[in-house]
This record gives C-alpha cells, sequence and structure tokens, in this order.
C-alpha cells in the first residue's frame, strides 16, 4: 500500500534546516515508514512566475545538454529530475555507498499548508521574506537522516553528526583566465567571496577557513581548516546530537564563535567526549580531522570538482554558442581581443562544446554540496561493526562513523550567466579591497615616517591612531 503523507502528519516533522531551493524537516514521530528519515519540501519564490504547465521540466537546451539521460530529459518537474540526476550522475561519481538519491512520496496540500505554518517561526527573516512553501506540489522528497545512525537513536546511545560544506577545494589555471583576474590562479574563490560578502553585510567577519586547506591530504592542514571553520561558520559547518542542532545556522549563516557559544558547546559535548571542561571541544575537532583525513572522501569530491577545467571564464563561451545566441563576452571585449582569445572555444565541435558546459554544471553541483560525518561511541567490548571506524588518541576512544554527500542538486544551465556575473564581482570586490589596503599601508609608512622626522600636532597624531585602526580593521 502506498504512503501518502497527510495534514494529521505534519506535526511530526520538525524543521532542519533549509537553503536556496529547499525546506528540510526531520521526522521525530513513531511510524516505522519514517523512522530515521527526514523530509525535502520545494520552495517557491514569493515574487516569482507561476508553476510551468511544460510536460518536462528542463528547457529545451537543457535536454540537449543531458540528452544521454532519458529518464532526466522526460522528467515533469525539477524536483524528480534532480532525484534522477543524483542517482544517475553524481551517485555513481562519488560512490553509491556515499549517495542517497531518496525517493518521492506523494503529499496532500494541506499538509504542506500545515507544515509551513508549523516552520515559519524557526525559518530565518531572509529566508521567510524570499520563498514559501510550494503548496501546488503534490509530493516530497524522502531521504535517509544522514545525522543519526539507520537503526535510530537508541537508548543510552548519543551521534553526534557534522555538517560540512567544503566549496571549491582547488584553484583554477585555465588559460581562459583573463590576466585582469589572475588573482584567480592564487587565492581560492572562497576566500575572494568572503570580502565580497563581508562588504554586502551577508557576513559580519571575515573567515580564516580555505577550502585548500581541507583538501589538502595533510591531518595538520585538516585540522587547522575544522579550526577555522568552527570559529566562524556561517553556512560551512554545522553540529548535530542525536539530530537536534546544537551549534551553526538553522537556515542561513552562523554568527561567529564567541566564548558563550563555545561554553555551551563544551557542555552539549558531555558525554560524548571524553575530557575536562575546556577540552572537549579541542578533542572534537581533533576527532573531525582524524574522520575527514581517514575517510578519504575529499579526493573523490576534489576529483569530480576538477571536471571544470576551463573556469567559469571559458565555459561562459561555450555556453553562448548551445544557446544559439551571440557570446556577450565576446561582444564586450571588442572583435579583435575576442578573436585572439576565444576562436578556438568558438569553432569547436557541437558535442565538445556540450561536454565543456555538462561537465562545468557537474563540478558546480560539487562545489555546492555538503558533507555529513556521523560518528558514535563504540561500546566498550564491542567487536566488529558495519561502519568504519576511528581512534582519538587524546581520549582513548574508538568511534563509528559514517559519511554521506548531500546537497548533490542539479544546476540549471541559466545558471552559467549568473555564475560569470558573480565571478567577475567577486574577483572586482577583492582587486578593490587589496588595493584599499595597499594604499592604507602607504599612508601609515609616510605617517610614521613624518613622525620619527619632525614634530607633530595633536591632530595629526589622531590621525596617524585613526590609520591603524583602519588597517587593523582590514586585516593589515
Amino acid at each position: 500500500m502506498e504512503v501518502i503523507l497527510e495534514k494529521k502528519d505534519a506535526d511530526d516533522w520538525v524543521y532542519r534546516g533549509e537553503g536556496a531551493a529547499n525546506l528540510v524537516l526531520a521526522y521525530s514521530g513513531s511510524s516505522p515508514d519514517f523512522i530515521g528519515k527526514v523530509m525535502r519540501i520545494q520552495k517557491a519564490e514569493r515574487n516569482g512566475s507561476k508553476r510551468s504547465s511544460s510536460p518536462t521540466a528542463l528547457t529545451m537546451h537543457e535536454r540537449l545538454l543531458w540528452k544521454d539521460l532519458e529518464d532526466v530529459v522526460s522528467s515533469s518537474n525539477k524536483e524528480l529530475a534532480s532525484q534522477l540526476y543524483v542517482k544517475h550522475v553524481m551517485s555513481p561519481l562519488l560512490g553509491t555507498k556515499f549517495v542517497d538519491s531518496g525517493m518521492h512520496v506523494p503529499a496532500t496540500r494541506e499538509l504542506l499548508e500545515t507544515v509551513e505554518k508549523n516552520v515559519n517561526f524557526q525559518r530565518p527573516a531572509s529566508r521567510v521574506d524570499a520563498a514559501k512553501v510550494d503548496t501546488e506540489c503534490d509530493y516530497v522528497l524522502l531521504m535517509s537522516d544522514h545525522s543519526i545512525f539507520p537503526s535510530g537513536i537508541q537508548e543510552g546511545e548519543t551521534c553526534i553528526s557534522v555538517e560540512i560544506k567544503p566549496k571549491c577545494g582547488f584553484l583554477p589555471s585555465s588559460e581562459y583566465i583573463d590576466e585582469g583576474d589572475a588573482i584567480k590562479r592564487r587565492i581560492t574563490r572562497f576566500r575572494m567571496h568572503q570580502a565580497l560578502k563581508l562588504h554586502d553585510g551577508k557576513v559580519s567577519e571575515y573567515s580564516d577557513y580555505d577550502p585548500l586547506d581541507l583538501f589538502s591530504g595533510s591531518k595538520d592542514r585538516i585540522h587547522k581548516a575544522i579550526k577555522d571553520l568552527f570559529a566562524t561558520p556561517q553556512n560551512n559547518l554545522r553540529v548535530f546530537v542525536n539530530g537536534s542542532l546544537i551549534f551553526g545556522g538553522l537556515g542561513g549563516g552562523a554568527e561567529s564563535t564567541d566564548s558563550v557559544i563555545e561554553d555551551k558547546f563544551e557542555t552539549a559535548l558531555e558525554g560524548v567526549i571524553q575530557g575536562g571542561d575546556g577540552s572537549r571541544t579541542v578533542n572534537f575537532l581533533q576527532l573531525i580531522a582524524e574522520i575527514v583525513h581517514k575517510s578519504g572522501v575529499m579526493d573523490q569530491l576534489l576529483e569530480i570538482q576538477k571536471l571544470d577545467n576551463l573556469d567559469i571564464d571559458g565555459a561562459i563561451h561555450a555556453y553562448y554558442d548551445i544557446i544559439s545566441e551571440p557570446c556577450m563576452v565576446c561582444t564586450e571585449l571588442g572583435r579583435d581581443k575576442a578573436s585572439n582569445r576565444y576562436s578556438a572555444l568558438h569553432s569547436l565541435p557541437l558535442d565538445e562544446k556540450l561536454k565543456i558546459v555538462k561537465d562545468f554544471l557537474i563540478a558546480a553541483t560539487a562545489k555546492d554540496c555538503s558533507l555529513m560525518f556521523s560518528f558514535r561511541p563504540r561500546k566498550d567490548g564491542s567487536i566488529g561493526s558495519l561502519y568504519n571506524n576511528v581512534y582519538l588518541e587524546s581520549t582513548n576512544q574508538y568511534y563509528d562513523y559514517k559519511v554521506h554527500f548531500i546537497d548533490l542538486d542539479l544546476k540549471s544551465l541559466k545558471n552559467l550567466e549568473t555564475y560569470y556575473e558573480l565571478d567577475k564581482k567577486i574577483v572586482s570586490c577583492y582587486n578593490e579591497m587589496m588595493n584599499t589596503k595597499e594604499r592604507l599601508k602607504l599612508q601609515v609608512q609616510r605617517l610614521v615616517k613624518v613622525r620619527t622626522e619632525i614634530s607633530y600636532s595633536a591632530m595629526e597624531d589622531a590621525l596617524l591612531e585613526k590609520l591603524h585602526v583602519r588597517c587593523f580593521l582590514n586585516g593589515v
């Protein structure tokens, strides 16, 4: 008998978090059909267009792009297309044991409306303003709750899960990167994007996290990356105990970790991580680094990210040819410059252009996904396990652990235009920040020199102090 989620089931689902396109709720009831599951519900933009009546979810050009995936191409909605994309594309690439594509379950409109009423007060205001539950959708996506082990929460057992959004783990080397954007070859996109987010007020503090550390394969550098994520989690780190969030933001970014947050976190680890007050968090961060290093999953993820070998600066040209429109990038550059630099790209056969863009979009999924690292202490005397295990030397404890990739959605072909514009904005903002730092350095150096050579007034001294402060705030 087919399971249908109805209004009476709504109270059994609790808010877990959300991204740009979906809400995620975890099951808290007693039905065997749903224990250990999460439900993903589609969102709809509040000021967006109405649901398309097209028999397929993909555009004409997207159907051309994914023509080898018949069931994806013929999907009647984007959620189904995305699920099949995860099943047929991302799961084989990342490993079937690390990916759960989920299953669709019918849901009534009354369930969706009730769920929205139940969770809206927990959602970040910015998310509520931007989107609502798509009550026109007649199904939800049911997936395993990777923040717990499949058996559910057993009495006396504690499971901790860490969700990490690692972002892009390599520096591009594409020949199509303009010399004015050469900084991309030296600084990761994540770190450059921090400058823009800080400028736009989307984050309150510049993060020290560098994805290159997490993907390095070095245990020490991985440990540094985990500590940096813990210091400024933003939307890149969350921690759950038995499925309940204890650290990080629910549907948006989290504030930097202060002493109050750290004390609460230290208390929450009691009984799971051994150590006295002040040392449990240290041991926890070391444990995560051990699991990330031992699991080897970052290498798999990096391999898929590197399918993007031309960067957006190359892929955008193939994109315009696929959609049969004049290349806006070449138009802006002018005929002579564009002809010399990008003529080879525009001269490629269509199938090669399709592969460039398809690989770019697969890599975009891998750059934007998250990983769930879940672990639990091994019981004394237990031998053998269905799961991998790791030993934490500082506490003399063994832990079972499991790893899963999540948020592996299909990216829209149209996104390439957005990616290109955002990329230019990120690089421009970062270059401006660096130029500002250099100007401030020169001003300080000149004033310090003046200060050592001649007497100065109280007003001049105050100006020097202000410049020092400005330099400090800008990280100089």
